[in-house]
């Protein structure tokens, strides 16, 4: 029998590990960014109408440059081609969400190892987890300033949510204050290793279903490297999923655990994954980016109504890193 986790979003996610089947005529929203001090009242509206009646939404003219997106993918599979070796010296510290891992995420929904690997960056904690500049020039530098423009757009999407909550504009962003020294935002880097192509998904996928334990993520797809797929928290239960296409040129968010919580689940967090490869399909390696917009460790997050318990941000992310990392670190509820 499976012991229960201590948290209501981890017992969930436990149910998603179905197929299910696919929902492509789902229409995804994109909002448009663009003059986002003089147009906020209107594009408050459609994210609030998209994160709550759709689920999940892609913005465009977010003010990151193509080319500081196109670099920040380059400058992370110089990273990736570094040797196990030299990768293996920068490894994600047990119970922590910063540094090198390699095939260690084991989803809830699915008790196998997503295929991947990744680099976690969150600024604080990085102390002896950087490649060298012999080894990687600049690596450092660029990852930190591609971070700073992503908490930017992440905090503009989360003013306009603390406005339809009640809350302060700035609630959120003195929630995520990164001159803090409990600062838990976090940049990831993500390369899913080259496949065979499969005729039916099976027990291993790229990335099993989940939700994800931040507020916000804001998700960096590369041109063609598809898989990705999503389905509103409000139809988990229904199992229909919608294939995201690789778009280079807008960023697909969702909401996270954090923000349901925070707003007594007027805001619902979304079911996500990636699929391996059918047939025909490319079957190589395939890189994304992810901004994960985590409150501070300090923050107490409470809804309006009370809905949950109050907790930590920081025990509610320990709880969440424990729950994907149980044999890795080798403990467990």
């Amino acid at each position: 029998m499976t012991t229960p986790y201590q948290l209501d979003e981890l017992n969930r996610e436990s149910t998603y590990g179905g197929v299910g089947e696919d929902a492509d005529e789902r229409e995804i929203p994109v909002i448009d960014f663009s003059d986002f001090t003089q147009r906020k009242a209107q594009i408050t509206e459609a994210l609030w109408h998209a994160a709550t009646e759709v689920g999940f939404f892609q913005i465009a003219n977010h003010g990151i440059s193509q080319q500081a997106i196109n670099n920040a993918f380059t400058t992370a599979e110089q990273f990736f081609a570094l040797s196990e070796e030299t990768k293996a010296q920068y490894p994600r510290p047990k119970g922590a969400n910063v540094g090198w891992e390699s095939l260690s995420q084991v989803r809830p929904s699915t008790g196998t190892p997503d295929q991947k690997e990744s680099y976690q960056i969150t600024r604080p904690f990085m102390q002896g987890l950087w490649p060298t500049e012999e080894e990687l020039p600049g690596f450092a530098t660029e990852m930190l300033d591609f971070e700073q423009q992503c908490w930017q757009v992440g905090m503009q999407v989360l003013s306009c949510f603390a406005d339809k909550l009640g809350f302060d504009t700035d609630f959120f962003t003195q929630a995520h204050d990164p001159a803090s020294g409990a600062y838990q935002s976090t940049l990831r880097l993500l390369h899913y290793y080259p496949t065979t192509p499969v005729e039916e998904q099976g027990k291993l996928w790229r990335a099993g279903a989940h939700t994800d334990f931040d507020c916000l993520t804001l998700l960096f797809q590369h041109e063609g490297h598809g898989g990705l797929q999503v389905c509103p928290g409000k139809e988990a239960q229904e199992g229909r999923w919608t294939n995201v296409p690789p778009r280079g040129d807008v960023i697909t968010c969702n909401i996270g655990d954090m923000l349901q919580r925070w707003s007594d689940d007027a805001l619902q967090s979304n079911l996500h994954r990636v699929r391996m490869p059918k047939t025909g399909e490319y079957t190589g390696s395939r890189q994304s980016i992810a901004f994960f917009c985590q409150a501070n460790k300090d923050k107490l997050i409470e809804g309006p109504a009370n809905k949950y318990p109050p907790i930590t941000a920081e025990d509610f992310l320990n709880q969440r890193i424990q729950a994907n990392f149980t044999k890795a670190d080798g403990g467990g509820y």
